[in-house]
């Protein structure tokens, strides 16, 4: 980690328009943000050599290196657990550029979601063991996996169906000024989210994320080479990955506390390798599948104490201006849902100063993967 802090950068940023329904293939997909990415950089795609995405990434690095006319590849990584595998791929790729493995890094999520099958549907496919204990239950989704975790924090903290409402509407507040946002000028009201349908009780409509075709990418190098990149570098400053003992999901079983989730694991290293501490996050821009992720990352990341994250959302906590500004392109629940790898972006937009909601002099950023599933962290400054 010394080695690493401040020592590798994203120089590049790139992404298609995200809809529920696009024409393209992910592989198109996918090769036009790399490129997009690499433009925004200056690198010509002849220079990179390391490429890292998501075991659940359809598009494999064989196939993008011949398309957009990579070199020679010297590192090549997938990260497993869906969209707790999002920070990981530019955490793998900075260790590989930080070690010499590799020079030039592109990390990329291409999904169509959107317009293609849900997983859960494939009743043909054995269920991996820990989705024994759940599916045959009724937990068919993670959307029901989730609604028992937010059932047991209003439980044991007090937390409210407006806590949640505080979360969707700070997403989607800034999805509103986000023109390339799913969501944009869509507003949301109170009404609106208290009398939309239940998806997994306590889960309304307005809880889950987007379905959204689309894809992102960005570019990893030497904080040496970024210097001179054609875009304003920004630093990582320090990575994590989270797998609790005993850990079983989202659902968490076999933990003593089922809330203590897998952030609370990438957090403690995360913070330990940082020059600054939760108190000196200017954004952040937290994995939102689902309002109630918000919350127990909070928490989880040190925001706030144990129970205290639905409490910590009010007063306009998470808005523009607010203790914690997030997720200032929308997020997942309101921007597009492509795994978590808009937050990064965002992040990114965020510390150039570039972001639709921009944070006044923002300096420094977390970005998070998903909670509940095996994570990952990024810490990230200008």
């Amino acid at each position: 980690m010394p080695a690493l802090k401040d020592a590798i950068a994203i120089a590049g940023i790139g992404q298609t328009p995200f809809a529920r329904q696009l024409p393209q293939s992910e592989k198109e997909l996918a090769c036009r943000a790399i490129v997009a990415a690499l433009d925004d950089a200056g690198i010509a795609p002849s220079e990179v050599d390391a490429f890292a995405s998501y075991t659940m990434e359809e598009t494999d690095e064989v196939e993008v290196a011949k398309a957009i006319g990579a070199g020679d590849v010297t590192f090549f990584s997938k990260v497993g657990y869906g969209g707790g595998g999002s920070c990981a791929t530019v955490a793998h790729l900075a260790s590989a550029i930080a070690t010499g493995q590799a020079g030039v890094g592109v990390a990329w999520r291409s999904r169509k979601r959107g317009s293609g099958p849900r997983p859960w549907r494939n009743t043909a496919v054995q269920l991996p063991t820990p989705a024994q204990w759940t599916r045959p239950f009724g937990l068919l989704r993670p959307a029901d996996e989730i609604a028992m975790l937010a059932r047991r924090h209003m439980h044991e903290y007090g937390t409210t169906r407006d806590h949640l409402f505080n979360v969707a509407l700070a997403c989607r507040n800034r999805a509103n000024q986000n023109p390339t946002a799913m969501m944009y000028e869509r507003p949301l009201t109170r009404d609106m989210y208290m009398t939309s349908r239940w998806i997994s009780e306590p889960l309304c409509l307005f809880d889950n994320c987007l379905e959204t075709d689309g894809a992102l990418a960005c570019v990893v190098v030497s904080a040496e080479r970024a210097r001179d990149c054609r875009t304003t570098p920004v630093y990582v400053h320090s990575v994590a990955q989270g797998l609790p003992s005993q850990h079983h999901g989202m659902v968490n079983y076999w933990n003593d506390d089922p809330l203590s989730g897998p952030a609370w694991t990438a957090a403690r290293h995360l913070w330990k390798q940082a020059d600054f501490g939760p108190q000196d996050v200017d954004v952040a821009q937290i994995y939102d599948a689902f309002t109630p992720l918000i919350p127990l990352s909070l928490e989880g990341y040190g925001f706030c104490g144990r129970g205290e994250g639905g409490a910590f959302t009010e007063g306009g906590a998470l808005e523009s201006g607010g203790r914690l500004p997030i997720n200032t392109g929308g997020g997942g629940l309101s921007e597009a849902y492509v795994h978590g790898f808009n937050l990064i972006n965002e992040g990114v937009k965020q510390l150039r100063g570039t972001s639709t909601a921009q944070v006044p002099d923002a300096s420094t950023c977390l970005v998070t993967a998903g909670e509940g599933v095996p994570t990952s962290a990024l810490l990230l400054r200008a």
